[in-house]
């Protein structure tokens, strides 16, 4: 798996799970992880031709959905239980996974150059 693709998938994952927190709980903000999946999803196709600065866009989106679903999303849906609790699990994990692969492929473009 590269990037691009971990990009991709993480981004069909917080559309999914999103519209589905929405479906669930009727609350607008269930919807910021559609939106930032939507972007992410935008972004996938200039990352797999190698556009840095769409790449460090997406990284840093990936970043912000992930601080978020850590710090404000997940202690109260550890507190409220449910199957909200596995959807936010789902894309923690998809998001901590794209970001390693960002990171990774980050490090690897600054070997290859040397």
């Amino acid at each position: 798996m590269n990037a691009s693709k971990a990009n991709l998938i993480n981004s069909i994952t917080l559309i999914v799970l999103g519209f589905w927190g929405y479906i669930d709980s009727s609350s607008m903000t269930a919807l910021i992880p559609v939106g930032m999946g939507i972007v992410l999803g935008g972004c996938t196709n200039q990352i797999k031709k190698g556009n840095k600065l769409i790449a460090h866009i997406a990284v840093l989106g990936t970043l912000m959905i992930l601080i978020s679903l850590i710090g404000m999303r997940l202690p109260k849906s550890i507190d409220q239980g449910g199957i909200g609790l596995y959807r936010v699990i789902g894309m923690i994990a998809t998001s901590s996974i794209a970001f390693l692969y960002f990171i990774k492929s980050f490090i690897d473009n600054r070997k290859s150059k040397k």
